[in-house]
């Protein structure tokens, strides 16, 4: 047994929180009282998405299950194991896990999440200037840039022509060669605050400047046009080096035409691939790409394929900045629906640390306001001039109050110390300790807040006890308890047992001769080892027995010879023959069907602890309560 099974009792889910009314008592048992919404939030969690429908439960019948769950639970408790230090890390472990997704914004994520799919199903064309900013910049130095950046953006609003100013001005290398055009992209395809600006700029104007960890820069968006999905190519490639002679590209452009006159002839593509292209990463697949979407790839090439219309269709040869190529269309697949699009988009997401910071800066605005967050700016400002290193105590003073609680330098000084952090102003961790903060106190308020998320605290909590008291009291005992064990199975050695048997011994000979010498000596009344000793003497390979007893489709030679089977695979019936006899069905023994009846053994140990823990705890149902729940 494994957490596996803890996972199927716990009924781990996402609930729809309870309405804002007093709770009522459906079931006590011992000193614990569940209240209606919560055990009807888990009844029809635990009946809904079976395998079958003579699995699902009415409420009377789920509340004897329920009983017994937390009967169970009540017991462990009595046995102070929710006391352990194991038990208290692991049940923090899963807390932590759980409060995740209540400890940012869902609904920004949400939001972000929908919009990311609106640019999925959208290209954006568009072209960047680049200024480039040192990561160890000053203050001034990054001013200087955006200044800078700033002027030519009002040059090109004056007429200056955006492709000439990226030329000029552009400190991304490829400006000289394509004037800072990019093509076509979607998105996930640049960095995020880049990606919202193009995906926020109308078309034909340009935007604000954007800081990227790049630096900062303009975007002039050329166009926008519905995804064409992705799609999965094949090529054959002759490569032209940048620095290659007039006499190089003729004769690079003659070896493509040839390449293509025999594909057109009938050619294999795969085959030519394999043989001509310069690819070599691709030809050994016979010229197979990845999937790519339209802007993941130079435009000079991914506007060919995704011009092919149907799979196998082949493009006249091609040229891209990398040479000349014949384009195979493989697949092609689109946008995939939204609902199929999430899970990808969400993993995206938390992939990205300035998408996460964003959802993370609009929660902590929100709970500012709910907490009624106010900051003391003036003391705020002279935290600048203490570096943390050079000043490990700073002067008395509140920094800010939350929650009618006030939060001052002692306070900053120990999260910095707890942080490890050091050679920076605190002011510059002033924020995040706000907003550690400011996490603390929700994450303190989860349970009072949301009734779902104590719910779920409480099954994960009573899952834990359920796992390790089952483990301890039935799991690990059946195992380990062999004497009860043996007297179990003596007292019902019939439940599990074998159907028709052929028992005996598969003989399989190396030629005809060796099985005709075999047969002889069995019919002398040699047993298997002395025919094995007598045939093979110094060669091991003339004669093999294998010795066992066999149920029907156990071994495909046996079903032959037996039971009428069809041919084994890679069987000589002139080589190989069986000796042996059908014998009737007879009970398993226990070392034979051990796992089964442990599975059983536990089965009645957990019945008979059951009827203790009935007798040892009080139980007490509100039926009239219960009538009220209909059944899923």
């Amino acid at each position: 047994m494994n957490r596996i099974f803890f996972s199927l009792v716990l009924f781990v889910v996402v609930i729809f929180q309870a309405a804002a009314q007093p709770e009522q008592v459906l079931l006590q048992v011992a000193d614990h009282k569940i209240s209606k919404d919560e055990f009807e939030h888990i009844y029809r969690k635990n009946n809904s998405n079976l395998y079958s429908d003579a699995d699902r439960k009415s409420p009377k019948e789920y509340l004897e299950l329920f009983i017994n769950f937390k009967l169970k639970v009540a017991e462990a408790e009595s046995l102070k194991m929710d006391t352990s230090a194991a038990f208290i890390n692991e049940l923090a472990g899963y807390r932590e896990e759980i409060a995740a997704p209540y400890l940012t914004d869902i609904e920004f994520n949400e939001n972000q999440v929908k919009e990311l799919y609106r640019r999925m199903k959208l290209e954006v064309d568009a072209s960047h200037i680049l200024l480039r900013v040192d990561e160890n910049a000053s203050a001034k130095q990054e001013q200087q840039v955006l200044d800078k950046i700033t002027d030519i953006r009002n040059e090109i609003i004056a007429g200056k022509p955006f492709d000439e100013a990226a030329v000029e001005y552009s400190e991304d290398p490829s400006a000289q060669s394509n004037k800072g055009h990019l093509g076509y992209f979607s998105a996930f395809t640049m960095v995020a605050p880049f990606e919202d600006a193009a995906f926020n700029t109308p078309v034909d104007a340009i935007s604000e400047p954007v800081r990227t960890n790049f630096g900062y820069h303009l975007i002039q968006v050329h166009d926008t046009r519905p995804n064409k999905g992705e799609i999965q190519v094949a090529h054959i490639m002759k490569n032209v080096a940048k620095t290659a002679s007039p006499e190089e590209k003729a004769q690079a452009k003659a070896a493509i035409d040839s390449i293509y006159q025999l594909l057109l002839d009938g050619a294999d593509f795969a085959e030519m691939a394999k043989n001509e292209s310069q690819d070599r990463r691709s030809a050994v697949r016979g010229g197979e790409m990845p999937w790519f979407a339209a802007g993941r790839i130079v435009q000079e090439f991914s506007d060919p394929a995704f011009a092919l219309k149907n799979d196998g269709d082949i493009s006249k040869p091609v040229e891209t900045p990398f040479g000349y190529h014949i384009i195979k269309r493989l697949n092609a697949r689109p946008v995939p629906p939204f609902d199929e699009a999430r899970a990808s988009i969400e993993s995206q997401i938390k992939k990205d640390a300035t998408r996460l910071a964003s959802g993370k800066k609009v929660f902590i605005e929100k709970l500012k306001k709910e907490y009624g967050f106010s900051e003391n700016a003036s003391a705020k400002q002279q935290l600048a001039d203490f570096n943390i290193s050079d000043t490990p105590e700073l002067p008395e003073m509140i920094l800010f109050s939350l929650n009618n609680k006030d939060f001052g330098s002692k306070a900053l000084q120990k999260y910095t110390r707890d942080k490890k952090i050091q050679n920076e102003s605190y002011l510059s961790v002033y924020d995040n300790w706000v907003a550690d903060e400011i996490t603390k106190l929700e994450d303190s308020k989860l349970e009072e807040k949301y009734p779902e998320f104590r719910y779920l605290m409480n099954e994960y909590h009573d899952g834990i006890l359920l796992f390790n008291i089952s483990q301890e009291k039935i799991w690990n005992f059946a195992a380990q308890d062999t004497a009860g064990l043996e007297r179990f199975y003596e007292k019902d050695k019939d439940k599990h047992m074998w159907g028709d048997r052929f028992k005996g011994r598969i003989i399989t000979c190396k030629n005809v001769s060796v099985r005709e010498e075999a047969e002889n000596l069995f019919g002398a009344g040699m047993n298997a080892d002395e025919v094995l000793t007598h045939i093979n003497g110094n060669d091991k390979d003339l004669i093999s027995i294998e010795t066992g007893a066999w149920e029907e489709a156990q071994n495909p030679i046996v079903d032959y010879y037996v039971w009428n089977g069809k041919d084994p695979e890679d069987f000589d019936s002139a080589t190989t023959f069986v000796r042996g006899d059908k014998i009737e069905p007879q009970p398993k023994t226990l070392d034979e069907a051990r796992g089964l009846f442990i599975s059983d053994y536990q089965d009645y140990l957990e019945q008979e602890w059951i009827k203790e823990l009935r007798s040892k705890y009080k139980v007490k149902v509100n039926k009239k309560l219960l009538k009220t729940i209909e059944g899923v």
